[in-house]
């Protein structure tokens, strides 16, 4: 076939060429009347030729549009690159880019437009699955809003999906600083309980007859200073879940009461005797070991049973540092807003510091580092010289990474081996190592928690 005669196209050959595009092409008159179309285009709406031909343009997409002169086409004189939806004979929608341009004479009076259309179908499919995947990739790396991407993570997320779909009384065991209350949290915002209150108290915060009274309520005159009946967090929690930090500080008389509630749901207020009922899921929650505390009689065995219905764990940083990434883009993010900086993250060098150290307070400790690092930053990226002197000083980091050698035990441990007569310069050397945590030095100490407020109220020290 001869395309060119005297250097023009012949019909013919322009015929070839645009039956030959993969993109729809239609042609129109001034009035928006389909005059022309190619093969693609019939492959595309599912219609022959002699269905397309004499029909508006507008007729073939789903978007409704004007007529000539207000159609945007023939106002403007061109569309280019816009997403659109064409009709299929079988009723199915297609996702098209629509590109437009009208065709003028000599003198620019306006013949027609020439459009093309170009199916999307397996872009647009490409994307969704994409956006699925972000979608996923999302979930997996924040569950409520706990954040990590390591597999130890991903098994808690696990267990905390476990737990919610039940009405199971929870046992969450973890160190200090490793998120056991956003644990707590999250069970019971993804629970058939999600609407009822989220109720908490933490255990060691209080004396025995204040926490008591904090727990299960009191009645007026119950005591002094009881100037009026008061609800319990047993009440408050009514129809949702209470969680109850630090339960291992519980005294004997608390774990009895406690033990009473989980076996019957029914207690009493302080100062009087009737029996009340309360739907509340318990959800427990301790640094220590609970086993051991039983095994010493200082925790009830029946209790522990009773609350290490379905145990969760939450796993140390040090043991999952491929989370230490994730959590500090996420805590940037929550600073950034919060101070209107702009910090876009760390440097080289402080993000290798960062992954070296071994986060004994764990995310509380990784958090407050990186708000320490917020109030020194002048720069775009957090410098290792921006963050506490713990971390990025070798030798402080190393006697705080470094597990002591025998002859390096402080007193505390001597005293928990030997269980000399509890002096009250003994008492007072724990306290000070524990820098007046009454828990910590408790724990130490081997006694309760109540014992060691006792303690320092009759050495005038509260």
């Amino acid at each position: 076939m001869q395309c060119l005669k005297d250097h023009q196209f012949t019909a013919q050959c322009l015929e070839s060429i645009l039956q030959t595009l993969t993109e729809g092409l239609f042609l129109t008159d001034e009035q928006g009347v389909i005059r022309y179309c190619n093969k693609a285009l019939e492959t595309m709406t599912g219609k022959s030729s002699e269905q397309i031909l004499g029909q508006k343009c507008c007729t073939l997409m789903k978007e409704l549009c004007a007529p000539p002169p207000e159609c945007n086409l023939f106002s403007k004189g061109e569309i280019i690159n816009t997403e659109c939806s064409l009709f299929h004979n079988s009723g199915k929608i297609i996702p098209v880019l629509k590109n437009a341009r009208v065709i003028k004479d000599s003198e620019g009076k306006i013949l027609g437009a020439v459009e093309t259309i170009t199916d999307i179908s397996v872009l647009k499919r490409t994307e969704q699955k994409l956006h699925q995947l972000e979608q996923s990739t999302s979930q997996r790396k924040q569950f409520g809003r706990i954040v990590g991407k390591s597999q130890q993570i991903q098994d808690l997320f696990g267990l905390i999906e476990l737990a919610a779909s039940s009405n199971a009384t929870v046992l969450i065991t973890g160190e200090t600083g490793t998120g056991k209350e956003l644990a707590a949290l999250a069970t019971h915002e993804n629970s058939l309980r999600s609407n009822g209150p989220f109720i908490k108290l933490n255990c060691s915060a209080l004396p025995e007859t204040l926490l008591e009274s904090e727990l299960f309520g009191h009645a007026r005159g119950a005591f002094t200073g009881a100037i009026k009946d008061k609800k319990g967090r047993f009440e408050m929690a009514d129809g949702g879940t209470l969680f109850l930090d630090e339960i291992g500080e519980l005294s004997a008389l608390i774990q009895i009461k406690l033990l009473r509630f989980l076996q019957e749901k029914e207690f009493e207020r302080v100062g009087e005797n009737i029996t009340r009922k309360a739907d509340v899921r318990i959800i427990a929650a301790t640094h220590r070991d609970l086993r051991k505390l039983v095994a010493e009689g200082v925790f009830r065995e029946d209790l522990y049973y009773r609350l290490k219905v379905f145990p969760i764990h939450v796993p140390p940083l040090r043991d999952r540092k491929e989370d230490i990434g994730p959590l500090i883009e996420h805590f940037i993010h929550k600073f950034n807003l919060e101070t209107g900086k702009s910090i876009q993250g760390l440097t080289h060098e402080a993000a290798i510091t960062m992954m070296d150290y071994c986060w004994p307070g764990n995310i509380r400790e990784l958090e407050n580092a990186i708000e320490h690092a917020f109030v020194t930053c002048q720069d775009s990226r957090i410098d290792i010289f921006d963050l506490p002197l713990e971390i990025r000083k070798v030798e402080l980091r190393k006697n705080i990474c470094t597990p002591q050698r025998e002859t390096e035990k402080p007193m505390f441990e001597y005293y928990y081996q030997k269980r000399p007569p509890l002096t009250d310069e003994i008492f007072m050397a724990v306290l000070k190592e524990c820098n007046g945590n009454q828990s910590e030095a408790a724990r130490r100490l081997g006694i309760d928690r109540t014992t060691v407020w006792r303690k320092m109220k009759k050495l005038g020290m509260i």
